[in-house]
């Protein structure tokens, strides 16, 4: 909650609120899935998050990305129900937006070199997940797709797919990686959403764009975010970055902005 008011007043109330409400589900019990999920609820203008609890910065984390998908929902609110379904390009957007209020807030206040060399180090697994790891998956299944309209493909050569991708995408840099990760990442898997993987990737740097974005502006940009957030169902990312930000995303001005800020 100090770290959201830090942002902005209406995602410190929201959150107040979600807490005060009950309307987190974070209980660390028997059988209970690890995962964390955010429901909306329209005709209410509620959300509810499902996760598990467990001491750390992780859960907190998890718990900061949930409560930003709720934020989301909540500054759709007042929109009409056939432009509150916004597409996949910015679904993860409020939720990375809201890691990275975080994880600045805690790394200000870590007390310890080792605090915050530990922060750090979570900081920097997320950019390795979203920024390359994602990335790989997109490399794997474009490749995939091309080669697969000449027929089958073998289990060998799937192995050689993601050997490739992982060298592209890690620059060489990822020693051992797990070749047979095609096997068991659930994304590739999805047949209504081919490429699902690219949307992380896309999104978590243009969450990094508009951080960079409101830490030249201050609070004042709260209101421009939600403006955004409110139109993201029944706009296009290029028109919505253009009406709320004034920025051009087909430039890679736009994009290099979050990622100097970021490191």
């Amino acid at each position: 909650m100090e770290s959201f008011s830090r942002f902005g007043n209406e995602l410190g109330d929201f959150a107040r609120q979600a807490f005060d409400k009950g309307w987190i589900e974070a209980e660390n019990r028997t059988n209970k899935s690890a995962a964390g999920f955010c429901a909306s609820f329209p005709l209410t203008g509620e959300s509810r998050v499902f996760m598990t609890y467990e001491e750390g910065i992780t859960s907190v984390l998890t718990l900061a990305h949930e409560l930003g998908h709720a934020f989301h929902n909540v500054a759709m609110k007042t929109v009409d129900g056939i432009n509150r379904q916004y597409p996949l390009s910015i679904a993860e957007t409020a939720s990375f937006f809201a890691e990275q209020i975080l994880l600045d807030a805690v790394l200000e206040k870590a007390k310890s070199k080792e605090e915050k060399m530990f922060l750090l180090d979570e900081k920097l697994k997320r950019s390795v997940m979203n920024f390359m790891n994602i990335h790989s998956r997109f490399l794997f299944e474009k490749n995939f797709y091309e080669e697969r309209k000449n027929g089958r493909l073998p289990a060998e050569r799937l192995n050689e797919l993601m050997q490739e991708s992982f060298d592209v995408a890690y620059g060489g840099s990822f020693d051992n990686p797990s070749l047979r990760s095609w096997i068991w990442t659930p994304h590739y898997y999805i047949t209504t959403s081919p490429f699902y993987n690219f949307p992380y990737t896309f999104e978590y740097l243009f969450a990094l764009s508009l951080y960079a974005k409101s830490k030249e502006k201050g609070k004042a940009f709260e209101q421009e975010y939600i403006a955004l957030l409110r139109d993201s169902g029944s706009m296009s990312l290029e028109n919505l970055a253009m009406k709320h930000l004034g920025e051009d995303i087909t430039s890679e001005d736009f994009w290099e902005k979050g990622i100097k800020f970021y490191v």
